[in-house]
């Protein structure tokens, strides 16, 4: 399973470029903004020109079918390891299969977003070209945090797509280093994250002794420093 770091930090890019454990990058238009990026295309060419050829989702931002197609093929002439992130509807709930079809019959790699059924697994393959590269992002956090079972979701997209070379699931909206397990476990063949918890995995190798120790110290310490007393 590939990690993705999970950032349109340029700070992060440079850190994760030569990185061996992190094999791609995923962005979306909240995290641009969060960055700080002014220019959409000037920026985005910036982080695809230090990400050291690993694949790279940049997303269209119209809310109208027909141009979310006209930037998808603008995005993709940026460079080879880009990936158009579509989202699976715009804001009016309409889906976006028409474009999906057209760029995916067109090589354009996707990276179809924002993804939470089953459901919506199904008609999204339907659209794909089977020898074009595509990546299915399912929300497994944002599920999570609604009370949500994302597994089954998982479970049963990744046996209906597994027949499809091309076609990779990935788990997005990681929100903890145990979600990685969750992922591989699955068979996910892509995970994207956030730094934070990328740090987190490679430093993941202590024994239960000695989470017991650093939790029990850092109960000590917390109360010497307050001087309780009883």
């Amino acid at each position: 399973m590939k990690i993705f770091c999970d950032s349109a930090d340029y700070k992060n890019f440079l850190k994760y470029k030569k990185d061996k454990f992190v094999k791609g990058f995923t962005t979306n238009p909240s995290l641009m903004r969060q960055s700080g990026a002014k220019s959409y295309k000037s920026y985005s060419i910036k982080l695809l020109k230090n990400s050291n050829n690993k694949p790279v989702s940049l997303e269209v931002f119209s809310d109208n079918i027909d141009e979310m197609y006209k930037q998808g093929k603008i995005i993709n002439n940026w460079a080879k390891n880009v990936y158009v992130k579509i989202p699976v509807v715009n804001t009016k709930g309409k889906f976006t299969g028409k474009i999906i079809k057209k760029l995916s019959n067109e090589k354009v790699k996707l990276n179809i977003t924002a993804v939470y059924t089953f459901e919506q697994v199904k008609k999204i393959t339907k659209q794909l070209n089977k020898k074009t590269r595509a990546i299915i992002s399912i929300f497994a956090g944002r599920m999570g945090d609604q009370l949500k079972n994302p597994i089954p979701i998982f479970d049963r997209s990744i046996k209906f797509t597994r027949k499809y070379k091309y076609i990779e699931i990935l788990w997005a909206s990681t929100r903890e280093t145990y979600n990685y397990l969750e992922a591989k476990e699955l068979g996910c063949q892509i995970i994207t994250m956030p730094p934070k918890i990328i740090d987190q995995i490679k430093k993941s190798n202590k024994s239960y002794n000695q989470l017991t120790l650093d939790t029990v110290k850092g109960f000590y310490k917390d109360a010497k420093k307050s001087r309780f007393k009883v």
